[in-house]
């Protein structure tokens, strides 16, 4: 009985841990390491990143970094994943145009000048010769157009645009900005995003969105 009482309070500190609030100077440690991370790998390159130029970038020890990240590519996986979250725009408000108008916009403020943006090159190269950063880039990717994709079929079922497949709409949208920030000298301009949506996702016609409405109970 003593060792199962025992066991229960163990467990119960354990939990107690593990719902504790982070400590707010490792948060910030945190986000001045993954910032730190970033700006590195977009000035030196993947090739060139290692622990210890980003040690000495964020201004704390190498050991600092090696006891929340055990190698490079965990620690830049988790400087894009996270920066991405912090960083993405209100996706809950609006109808499926505004909203998808918002997310087009961030990306391409975000190519036009970041931190971000300097890195998209160097991690594109870098992922042609290391198969298990090429293998995150990929992943980053595809799960970074699930919201637009979403927000796409969202918009054809509602009539607001024409019946496309979501996915292709979605890649033609991003491709236009990303092949404007790699392959030319003039980045795509945030402010005609109106202009690549109507021509990628033309509105529904008048009789399709009156045929959607009488279809809906």
């Amino acid at each position: 009985m003593l060792r199962a009482h025992a066991r229960d309070l163990s467990e119960t500190m354990r939990d107690a841990d593990i719902e504790k609030p982070a400590d707010p100077r490792i948060a910030r440690s945190r986000q001045v390491i993954l910032r730190a991370a970033l700006e590195e790998l977009g000035e030196a390159g993947y090739g060139a990143f290692t622990i210890e130029s980003v040690a000495a970038r964020a201004g704390v020890g190498k050991s600092t970094i090696y006891r929340h990240w055990p190698d490079k590519l965990a620690l830049v996986s988790d400087a894009f994943k996270t920066l991405h979250e912090v960083a993405a725009p209100d996706l809950v408000t609006g109808s499926p145009r505004e909203r998808l108008k918002r997310i087009l916009q961030h990306v391409a403020e975000t190519v036009v000048s970041s931190t971000f943006s300097a890195c998209i090159p160097a991690l594109i190269d870098a992922a042609e010769r290391d198969r298990d950063l090429r293998k995150f880039h990929h992943q980053f990717q595809r799960q970074a157009r699930k919201p637009l994709i979403r927000l796409i079929s969202d918009g054809v079922a509602a009539g607001e645009f024409a019946s496309v497949d979501p996915e292709l709409a979605a890649l033609a949208l991003l491709g236009v900005i990303f092949f404007r920030r790699l392959m030319t000298n003039a980045p795509f301009d945030p402010r005609r995003i109106d202009d690549l949506i109507d021509a990628v996702l033309p509105a529904a016609s008048r009789n399709a969105r009156l045929l959607l409405a009488a279809r809906q109970p």
